[in-house]
C-alpha cells in the first residue's frame, strides 16, 4: 500500500488529485468542530455523554459514528453523509421498484445524470427533515436544569430554530458538494472518503479508551488485573478482523463461461473461455447498516421516553438493549435476511441468463435458459450464505468481546472496520488503475 501511494506520489497528475483529496479530508475536518449558534456546548456535551455512555445502541450513536464524533458536538456536519447514504438506498429500491426510474437507469449517462440530480434533491430534504428533528430533541432536552438551545423561547425561538436547522441542512448539502468534487477532481469515491475520515478521526478515542483500561489495571492489578491480557488481545483480534476483512474482500466466486463461435461477414467472434466474478462479500456493509438502523429504534424510543418506564416496557426495552442475547440474536438473523434482499436488487439471475445466451455463451455441462438461471441462483445463494455469515461474525465480534471482558465503550466496532478497510482497498485499487493507465505502453512505443 505505501509502495503504491509513493509510485502515485511521483505523477503529477495523481499528486494533484491526491493533494486535493486531502485538502477536501481537511476542510471536513474543520466543519465537523465548528460548533452551530445558540447552542450551550457544555451542557450539549453532559446530554451526550449520559445519551451514549448508557446506550450504545441508540440511533444517535450510530448517527454519531458516521459523522465521526461531529452529530454529538451538534457541528457544521452534525448530519455527516447519512442524508445521502439513505437517499442513495431510498433511489436504489425505488429503481427497482417503479418503471419509470428503471426505465431511466438503462438509459444510460443521461439517465444517470437524471438520478444523480434526484438523489440531491432527496438528500436535502432528508437532511432537512433530520435536522428539524435534531432540534426539537435538542430543545426538548436539558442537563441540571440547563437547556441546551438558547433563546428558544419568544419571538427570537423562531428566528434560532431557523438557523440552527438551516446550518444542519446546508452542512449536508455542503458535505454532499465535497463528495461529488472528490469524485471529479481527486480520488477515490467522495462520500466513502469523507466517511472513512471521520471514522479515522475516533481512532484517537479508542486508544485513549485501551490506555485507560491499561492504566486501571496497572492501578488496581488484584480488581482489574484482566485488563493485562484483555487489552493486547483486543489489538490482536483488531488485526486478525482487518486480515480476514481484506481476505473476504478479495474473494470470489468464478463462474466459468464458454463462448461459441461465431461468424459475422469475413470475421469470427466468440470461442474463447471466460468467467462471471461473484464476489463473496457482494452487499459489503449495508445488511449491517439496515441491521443496525433496525434494532436502534426501541432504543431510541426508550431515550425520547427519558428512560423512566416500568412494567412490560421495562421488559421489552432491557430485551432489546444491546447488552442483551435478544439483541445479539436479532442482530445476526438481520444481517443474514438483509444480505439476500441485497442479492434480489444486484442480481437477475434470469436476466444473467438470457444475456449469456443473447451472446452466445453457455456454462460448460449447464443447458442455456431455465436450467443456467437455477444454476446461477443456486451458486449466488450459497455464496451469499458464506457473505452473509462473515459480516455476522464481524459485526458481533465486538459485542460478544464486550460482554464478555466488560470493555464496553470502545467506539470502533465492525461496522467502522468494515468501512476504513473496505474504502482503503478501494481507494488502493483505484490509483493503482490510474497508475497502470498512465505507463500502458502502447504499439507507439
Amino acid at each position: 500500500m505505501f509502495k503504491t501511494i509513493k509510485n502515485a506520489w511521483s505523477i503529477p497528475d495523481l499528486r494533484k488529485k491526491i493533494l486535493f483529496t486531502l485538502l477536501v479530508i481537511i476542510v471536513f475536518r474543520f466543519g465537523s468542530v465548528i460548533p452551530v449558534p445558540f447552542l450551550d456546548a457544555e451542557a450539549l456535551r453532559a446530554l451526550m455523554d449520559s445519551v451514549m455512555g448508557n446506550n450504545n445502541g441508540t440511533a444517535l450513536s450510530y448517527l454519531d459514528m458516521l459523522s465521526g464524533g461531529a452529530f454529538s458536538n451538534a457541528t457544521l456536519f452534525a448530519m455527516g453523509v447519512s442524508p445521502y447514504i439513505n437517499s442513495s438506498i431510498i433511489m436504489q429500491l425505488l429503481t427497482v421498484a417503479i418503471r419509470p426510474l428503471e426505465r431511466m437507469a438503462k438509459e444510460g449517462e443521461e439517465g444517470r445524470k437524471k438520478i444523480a440530480t434526484i438523489t440531491r434533491y432527496v438528500t436535502v430534504i432528508l437532511g432537512l427533515i433530520q435536522g428539524t428533528a435534531y432540534y426539537f430533541y435538542l430543545r426538548n432536552s436539558s442537563v441540571d436544569g440547563q437547556n441546551i438551545v438558547l433563546y428558544r423561547d419568544g419571538g427570537a425561538g423562531v428566528f434560532v430554530a431557523f438557523i440552527i436547522i438551516l446550518t444542519f441542512t446546508a452542512g449536508t448539502a455542503l458535505m454532499m458538494w465535497m463528495g461529488e468534487q472528490i469524485n471529479q477532481k481527486g480520488i477515490g469515491n467522495g462520500i466513502s472518503i469523507l466517511l472513512f475520515a471521520g471514522i479515522v478521526a475516533r481512532l484517537p478515542s479508542t486508544f485513549n479508551m485501551l490506555a485507560e483500561f491499561f492504566n486501571l489495571a496497572i492501578q488496581s492489578p488484584s480488581t482489574s488485573g484482566q485488563y493485562f491480557v484483555f487489552v493486547p488481545l483486543f489489538v490482536v483480534l483488531f488485526l486478525a478482523v482487518i486480515w480476514v476483512i481484506v481476505f473476504m474482500q478479495d474473494s470470489e466466486r468464478r463462474i466459468p463461461v464458454q463462448y461459441a463461435k461465431r461468424v459475422v461477414g469475413r470475421k469470427m467472434y466468440g470461442g474463447q473461455s471466460s468467467h462471471i466474478p461473484i464476489k463473496i462479500a457482494m452487499s459489503g456493509v449495508m445488511p449491517i447498516i439496515f441491521a443496525s438502523c433496525i434494532l436502534s429504534i426501541p432504543s431510541t424510543i426508550e431515550m425520547f421516553m427519558g428512560g423512566n418506564v416500568t412494567g412490560f416496557w421495562e421488559g421489552f426495552f432491557n430485551a432489546f438493549s444491546p447488552n442483551g442475547w435478544l439483541y445479539s440474536v436479532l442482530y445476526f438473523l438481520l444481517i443474514i435476511m438483509f444480505s439476500y434482499f441485497y442479492l434480489t436488487i444486484q442480481y437477475n439471475p434470469v436476466e444473467m441468463a438470457n444475456n449469456l445466451r443473447q451472446n452466445n455463451g453457455t456454462i460448460p455441462g449447464i443447458r442455456p435458459g431455465k436450467p443456467t438461471s437455477e444454476f446461477i441462483a443456486k451458486i449466488l445463494s450459497k455464496i451469499t450464505l458464506i457473505g452473509a455469515l462473515f459480516l455476522a461474525l464481524i459485526a458481533l465480534l465486538p459485542i460478544v468481546y464486550a460482554a464478555l471482558t466488560g470493555m464496553s465503550g470502545l467506539s470502533l466496532g465492525g461496522t467502522s472496520i468494515l468501512i476504513i478497510v473496505g474504502v482503503a482497498l478501494e481507494t488502493m485499487k483505484q490509483l493503482e488503475s490510474q497508475m497502470l493507465m498512465r505507463h500502458y505502453k502502447g504499439f507507439l512505443d
